[in-house]
């Protein structure tokens, strides 16, 4: 089966004014994004990738522009079923402002049973994530082989749970993972179990450092922001 290199947009307006975007329109890249997702065509350029897949919301859109611009026999597909989380009535607010909430501590510790104002459950999330991955790869390699590398391009919190999925880790356990922006993950399937290769890798250790206001211990609904 194939193997599946997911991309996380590169970094957002929304990430560096600490906004949770969800589903908002409008939201693009910054100018550090931007750069990230110009240097996607050179971090990829040994892969052969044979589809690629977006979420249809701008961010994702712009970070696989130059990959695709780079690549003219390729298109890019657009599936809504890995766009971002659905957070209702928390979308476009400051996430500052949501660690307030009861919920939040539900999100955090128990996102199975998460289940947003207004949006969608984090389960729902999940589901329809993994589902479209399993309908991608069926495809994949019926039109390009069982040793096919495709690419998607997705958000925090679907790619996160894409990974808990591909190590057979229960939903509450997968806020301990974590992608930053424009970071590249792979999954390598096989027909009895999936292999991570490769978990959240920018090619770029900055964000490791100490920072001078440490990590509060929450993980960032819908990803952090990566290095400042």
């Amino acid at each position: 089966m194939p193997t599946l290199i997911l991309v996380r947009h590169g970094r957002s307006t929304a990430n560096s004014e600490g906004l949770l975007a969800g589903w908002t329109p409008g939201v693009a890249l910054d100018e550090r994004g931007a750069t990230q997702a110009a240097a996607l065509p050179g971090r990829l350029a040994e892969l052969p990738i044979s589809e690629i897949v977006t979420s249809p919301l701008q961010r994702c859109q712009e970070t696989i522009r130059p990959l695709v611009d780079a690549r003219p026999g390729l298109t890019a597909h657009t599936d809504d079923r890995i766009g971002e989380c659905h957070y209702g009535d928390w979308s476009g607010r400051k996430l500052a402002e949501l660690m307030d909430e009861p919920m939040m501590q539900v999100v955090q510790a128990h996102p199975s049973a998460a289940q947003f104002p207004g949006g969608e459950s984090m389960r729902a999330m999940a589901t329809r994530a993994a589902e479209a991955v399993r309908e991608w790869n069926a495809r994949v390699e019926r039109d390009h082989g069982a040793d096919a590398v495709y690419l998607m391009c997705s958000h925090g919190d679907i790619i996160k749970s894409l990974v808990a999925d591909s190590l057979g880790l229960h939903l509450d356990l997968f806020q301990r993972v974590s992608v930053e922006p424009c970071s590249i993950t792979a999954i390598r399937y096989t027909r009895l179990r999936p292999f991570l290769v490769r978990l959240g890798d920018t090619g770029d250790f900055a964000s490791l450092a100490p920072r001078e206001e440490p990590p509060s211990g929450d993980a960032p609904v819908g990803g952090d922001a990566g290095a400042p």
